[in-house]
């Protein structure tokens, strides 16, 4: 895994970047837009270099600019075209090609300007759903394909967080409006993606409500203490890796009749992929199952 973040072959360019392989060879022959390197059995392969130059030519290519023109650009050139498009363009794509590439080459300089061309145009909510989660989910799918490591992932996230607990920060300072209704938000023991969970507290905080954030991996046994502290808890949890798919059902029950049987005013709402795998889950009022963050915001 340690060579994929400098070696890329050409089908890991046409995943990242989205331009067919063929058209690459041909961009490649006719025009000059990359030169692959050799191993030392003749292979060929491409690195972070070339992947980045190739995210800024599609950019600009998918922009309308033809590919003889991008050809006879500098490199300067070229950066400066793929920046005076940003400026003058914005729009999700871009945007979203801009943090690829901050994310390839682990530019962080890249990605708060970005990120400050966005949160200038758009606000955090419509930064975060319709940027940083469609982000995301592409970089798992490359992820399980190989063509990014478990770095660029991490590195990312951690970026996003960053973000997330600046906004927090500005919000959490308030008195909650409405206590009537206390929402409690954690994951399940051993399930440690939270940027989800995290979002849904910043709209909670957002709209006046009561938010408590326990975090990664709370065993179930932990979530009586808070029972004891308040009436009336809307638990919020999000599956992605823990409960497994065919455990979900068995971790809901579970729930259910240890924590929200006996507790009449209190509820639980899931989301996260691990609840979307399942057509036959549990059917209980007190548990509610949602496609996907929006929903549950939609929800409160």
């Amino acid at each position: 895994m340690n060579n994929i973040s400098n070696r890329f072959t050409i089908k890991d360019l046409e995943n990242l970047s989205g331009i067919k392989a063929h058209t690459i060879r041909i961009w490649e022959k006719r025009y000059g837009i990359l030169e692959p390197s050799r191993t030392e059995s003749n292979i060929r392969y491409y690195d972070a270099g070339a992947l980045k130059k190739l995210l800024n030519v599609t950019l600009l290519y998918n922009a309308g600019i033809k590919i003889s023109k991008i050809a006879d650009m500098t490199s300067a050139q070229l950066l400066d075209q793929v920046r005076d498009h940003m400026v003058r363009n914005g729009g999700e794509e871009g945007y979203m090609d801009a943090m690829v590439v901050s994310m390839l080459s682990f530019d962080q300089p890249l990605f708060e300007h970005t990120f400050n061309r966005l949160i200038a145009e758009y606000s955090f909510r419509h930064v975060f759903l319709k940027v940083f989660v469609p982000l995301l989910h592409n970089i798992g799918i490359h992820w399980q394909s190989d063509s990014i490591t478990p770095a660029h992932e991490h590195f990312m996230s951690n970026l996003i967080k960053q973000k997330l607990h600046l906004s927090l920060e500005r919000v959490q300072q308030n008195t909650p409006m409405n206590d009537d209704l206390t929402f409690v938000l954690f994951l399940p023991d051993n399930e440690i993606h939270e940027l989800g969970l995290l979002y849904v507290h910043y709209e909670l905080m957002l709209k006046g409500l009561r938010s408590i954030y326990l975090g990664q991996s709370v065993p179930m046994s932990n979530l009586a203490a808070v029972q004891a502290a308040f009436d009336n808890i809307q638990f919020v949890s999000y599956f992605t890796i823990k409960p497994e798919v065919h455990e979900v059902n068995n971790y809901l029950e579970h729930f259910n009749r240890v924590l929200l049987r006996n507790r009449p005013g209190d509820s639980i709402w899931v989301t996260g992929r691990n609840v979307r795998e399942r057509e036959d889950l549990i059917n209980v009022s007190s548990v509610k199952l949602f496609n996907n963050i929006e929903e549950i915001i939609n929800k409160i």
